[in-house]
């Protein structure tokens, strides 16, 4: 058999040789005294994309995650996010198992929620009332599919923050794709929240690694004691950063090529599959088939597909995804667009 093409996800990317040598001949020192010039380099670039004024590196999304909401939550309070967002989903009820926080779930639009939507959900303070203190956005949306944020709806969302005097987060592992997608500047994006977490090793290639951005450097301090709790403090990092930190400056604007490629794939499949996927809801690197009225389920078509080394994922009993990503070049779509319309005619 051929080489696998892996398109589970996109955190299953492995560093490039370029990146290699970066972290291989990374500077390093012990970054609990702020002392490891690579991190603090990628800290500082990271913070001016966003136009914010701190950022720090934790070992993941989800630790970058729980951080943000508990700068903007204190125990008891609520937050609010979408049903299917990856906070309440995929990080093992760590909201509220670490911080204490009530969330409270919104159904979206393709995992996307709108200040109509959301206006109704705000808690203001009152006889015994959770009070509502943050909204969270997940950029892009991925159980929606890599779903994008419109520019205008986080600029509704921010004002529908400030009138109820609520802080606004984003989950914004694959907030790269949506900037390559859509061309709005990172520095647009971190105008609109109070805190952000993105992530390096999903779509950009770094082997670990994600980013708290924040505001100011009060924010900075708080948030290195929280990671310093949850187990985060690391010492010579920087020969893992240095990974981060090549793919903000290498592998960002190569995005539209994964872009590209998912469309490609989803206009193959629905060209001969009518129903099972729409190209044009295809914004950037997932593309989501729905094999209800095919012969297979989502489990066999798996299943018939990583027989024949194409490797997906199931979301559901009649869902899967479809990621591409650094590592799947242009053969690679064409034989998971062989394999996988050969496995859904059963």
């Amino acid at each position: 058999m051929s080489e696998v093409v892996d398109l589970r996800s996109d955190t299953l990317t492995r560093p490039t040789p370029a990146m290699r040598e970066a972290m291989a001949t990374a500077e390093v020192g012990d970054d609990v005294y702020s002392e490891d010039p690579t991190i603090n380099a990628l800290e500082a670039e990271a913070a001016d994309l966003f136009g914010l004024g701190a950022a720090m590196y934790v070992p993941s999304g989800t630790m970058g995650n729980q951080i943000a909401v508990r700068l903007l939550c204190e125990p008891g309070q609520e937050l609010i996010c979408d049903a299917d967002g990856h906070l309440v989903t995929y990080e093992g009820g760590s909201v509220a198992a670490h911080g204490g926080i009530q969330t409270r779930t919104v159904s979206g639009e393709r995992g996307l929620l709108s200040a109509t939507l959301l206006a109704p959900q705000v808690r203001p303070a009152g006889y015994y009332t959770v009070v509502t203190a943050a909204i969270a956005v997940e950029q892009t949306h991925n159980r929606g599919g890599g779903s994008v944020y419109p520019l205008a709806t986080l600029l509704d969302l921010r004002a529908l923050a400030d009138q109820h005097s609520v802080r606004l987060h984003c989950d914004g592992a694959r907030i790269w794709n949506a900037h390559v997608a859509t061309g709005v500047p990172l520095s647009d994006y971190g105008a609109l929240f109070d805190t952000m977490s993105v992530c390096l090793s999903k779509g950009l290639g770094a082997p670990v690694g994600s980013l708290v951005v924040m505001k100011d450097a009060e924010q900075l301090e708080r948030a290195r004691d929280l990671r310093h709790r949850l187990g985060g403090a690391m010492r010579q990092a920087g020969v893992i950063a240095a990974g981060g930190l090549y793919a903000l400056r290498n592998h960002v604007e190569r995005l539209a090529e994964d872009h590209a490629r998912a469309r490609r794939l989803a206009e193959a499949i629905a060209k001969e599959f009518d129903g099972v996927v729409d190209p044009a809801a295809v914004e950037t690197n997932m593309v989501l088939l729905d094999v209800r009225g095919t012969p297979v389920d989502s489990q066999t078509l798996e299943a018939l597909c990583a027989q024949h080394g194409v490797l997906i994922s199931t979301i559901g009993p009649q869902r899967v995804r479809l990621v591409t990503h650094l590592d799947v070049d242009d053969d690679g779509i064409d034989r998971a667009i062989d394999v996988i319309r050969a496995s859904l005619a059963g």
